[in-house]
């Protein structure tokens, strides 16, 4: 990521929940980041956090947000929690960097960039696996013209629920939340970064069933109510002419299809998981037998989970983050316009635009 910033960029994290560590692992090794404060609804979580960090304090939320020896907010709340979080940490004047989906629905995502640009600062927004070495070669493939002009896409993801080894999986099933907000952010981010944004999306949608049972931790066993379809399956189309087929899926068990391929005049290429950051990507044309393997050649090499907050504090002031803001509601807009069209039956036109990111260079994550 080239030089780390001096001094580097002062940390506050709200929400210290499950995918809390990942980033925490992330801060440890990063040196263009300082962790200086940590903050949840629960204070005993929170403290867990500030006493395994030699000198970060553990704060309350309100605290946090306002603190002078914050720079960014590190905003990992629940996605109903997100815009909220993100418009208090903007009126005190900090840069945000949440989790996605940017916000539970586009309307709250556009008051939160439209308070931070007449704030002045800067809106970061998971995921930002795109920029791992899996999506960003197979992006240089794309732009190289290694299976000529894109036709076409599937990306796939199928599994029988988070509910198995969530302990709090309730938000899950609540508005916010599904497989398409909770999983489609990282299948939309892949697909609009390979082959552009989307102007249109049809798409329907079904529930299984009305309940959940909770299969690990103190609540196991418990049941929890289902308010969100939890199978929805929609054709994107790219601003360039390409369709992408997307099926998100919490009720079914698992599938042998790639999570993502893309499909030109002249070959086809699979992708890897845009919920990781590495992974094999394959090439096959016409006239080869068999896959081939595509030569890492672009993305963060070891990134985890937070590789965008560095990015975005390594950007510089008037410039898009990668991860940014911007890309994060055009993601937001294609999943929300997806859910208006399972209620309408109709296709329906997606009215945000974004550029796609500036492409990663081969580089390694520090």
């Amino acid at each position: 990521m080239g030089e780390s910033l001096t001094p580097p960029a002062r940390i506050g994290l709200v929400g210290c929940g499950a995918i809390s560590g990942q980033y925490l692992t992330t801060l440890a090794r990063t040196a263009g980041l300082d962790l200086v404060a940590v903050a949840d609804l629960d204070r005993t979580r929170a403290d867990q956090v500030a006493r395994a960090w030699p000198g970060v304090r553990g704060l309350p939320v309100d605290d946090l947000l306002t603190d002078p020896d914050v720079d960014i907010v590190l905003n990992l709340t629940t996605p109903a929690a997100h815009a909220d979080v993100a418009l208090r940490a903007i009126a005190a004047g900090k840069d945000v960097y949440g989790e996605k989906p940017l916000a539970a629905t586009t309307a709250q995502g556009r008051e939160v960039l439209s308070a931070a640009v007449s704030a002045g600062v800067r809106v970061g927004c998971a995921p930002d696996t795109v920029l791992g070495t899996g999506t960003q070669t197979a992006r240089r493939a794309i732009d190289d013209g290694l299976i000529g002009t894109p036709v076409a896409a599937t990306a796939t993801m199928v599994t029988a629920g988070h509910e198995r080894w969530h302990p709090d999986p309730d938000f899950y099933y609540q508005a916010g939340g599904g497989p398409l907000l909770d999983m489609g952010p990282y299948y939309v981010s892949c697909l609009v970064t390979l082959l552009g944004p989307v102007t249109a999306v049809v798409a329907a949608g079904s529930r299984t069933r009305d309940v959940r049972v909770i299969g690990s931790g103190p609540r196991r066993g418990e049941r929890i109510p289902v308010a969100v379809d939890s199978h929805v399956t929609g054709v994107l189309t790219h601003a360039g002419g390409v369709l992408s087929t997307l099926v998100m899926s919490f009720d079914a068990v698992a599938t042998r299809a790639a999570h993502v391929e893309v499909h030109g005049e002249l070959g086809s290429l699979v992708v890897p998981d845009p919920n990781r950051f590495d992974g094999d990507v394959r090439v096959r044309g016409p006239h080869d037998p068999d896959w081939r393997p595509v030569a890492e050649s672009a993305g963060y090499r070891g990134a985890g989970r937070g590789i965008g907050l560095a990015d975005l504090a390594g950007t510089a002031p008037g410039q898009e983050p990668r991860a940014g803001g911007t890309f994060a509601y055009h993601v937001l807009d294609v999943l929300e316009s997806m859910l208006t069209s399972v209620a309408a039956g109709r296709s329906v036109p997606v009215r945000s635009r974004a550029g796609r990111p500036a492409a990663v260079p081969l580089s390694d994550a520090r």
